[in-house]
């Protein structure tokens, strides 16, 4: 009887027989084995849960019933049911790592269903990012209280580290030195660690926060009733904020956007800006540096010496 090695030990292929689901569960057992984050944990799962749906609707049982046909349909089919270009593009990179593992964990031969279909296409628009200016008009509402100070730093940290909320609110005490402004970011994506840093600005109201504090808690951001502040909390500290300045609630996510766009803007080498922003590649960038060039286009279009020459005349 043929035998397959899992992460589980040998099982027989009577018992596993290619069975989608029991091999959609050993791809996340795998995934926690090799300390992948959370994060990931939950991203494998819920997007290869939307494929065992659709298998079962689909009467597709085993994992090599999927074929590049299936999976052509799957994706029109997430298409169909409202998933934008960007999340049936997540998918398919999801269902092309189980598959990419299940071949390599069961010596198959040839190559994978995968690799006959093209990725999906996701339009590379401009990301907006909060303007500087209404940053600007959230920090003028913050008094200078324990929650005030609180609020004016972690806007102004925000947008000057450039970190994932997840990561920011993960933040503890020992990770920040204040002296030369460095922030060791712990729990980065893929658990990678990394430094961002914070301007003296930003420093000088931290300090602010931390000398009306009179807790032992070892956290940095801490809520209202001393425990540590969590992504949620933050959230909607900004729309309290933005709701007291009198001006459409940013994401959270649309200040690591301004962090990038304003370093571009700054002339900072983007290979330090995907250093900062923990970034794998530079793909996420070249959104930024399509808005940067918009910027210099407007500008030409603004200061053209051969347009201004015409208007003279």
């Amino acid at each position: 009887m043929q035998q397959t090695k899992t992460q589980q030990g040998t099982i027989t292929n009577s018992a596993l027989s290619g069975y989608l689901e029991t091999w959609l569960e050993s791809f996340l057992i795998d995934r926690k084995a090799q300390n992948f984050a959370p994060g990931t944990l939950a991203f494998y799962r819920k997007k290869l849960r939307l494929l065992a749906d659709f298998c079962e609707g689909q009467v597709v049982g085993q994992v090599d019933q999927i074929t590049p046909d299936v999976i052509r349909r799957w994706l029109l089919h997430l298409e169909d049911t409202g998933h934008n270009p960007g999340g049936i593009h997540a998918c398919y990179r999801a269902l092309r790592a189980f598959l990419r593992w299940y071949w390599e964990e069961t010596d198959q031969e040839g190559n994978p269903p995968t690799t006959k279909v093209k990725a999906p296409r996701v339009a590379i628009d401009p990301l907006e990012p909060v303007s500087l200016e209404n940053v600007s008009l959230m920090v003028k509402t913050c008094v200078f209280d324990l929650l005030g100070c609180r609020d004016r730093a972690a806007l102004l940290g925000l947008l000057d580290t450039g970190a994932r909320a997840a990561e920011f609110v993960a933040l503890d005490l020992n990770d920040v030195d204040l002296t030369t402004g460095a922030v060791l970011i712990r729990s980065g994506k893929g658990r990678k660690p990394r430094n961002v840093f914070l301007g003296q600005t930003t420093r000088r109201a931290l300090r602010a926060y931390l000398k009306l504090r009179q807790d032992d808690n070892p956290a940095l951001w801490l809520a209202d009733k001393g425990e540590r502040l969590t992504y949620w909390g933050l959230r909607e500290m900004v729309e309290r904020r933005a709701h007291k300045a009198g001006i459409l609630t940013p994401t959270l996510h649309s200040f690591r956007r301004a962090f990038a766009l304003e370093m571009l803007r700054a002339g900072v080498d983007v290979f330090a800006i995907q250093e900062l922003m923990g970034h794998a590649d530079l793909q996420v960038l070249r959104r930024y540096l399509r808005q940067v060039d918009d910027d210099l286009r407007a500008a030409h279009v603004k200061g053209s010496p051969v347009e201004r020459m015409k208007k003279g005349r």
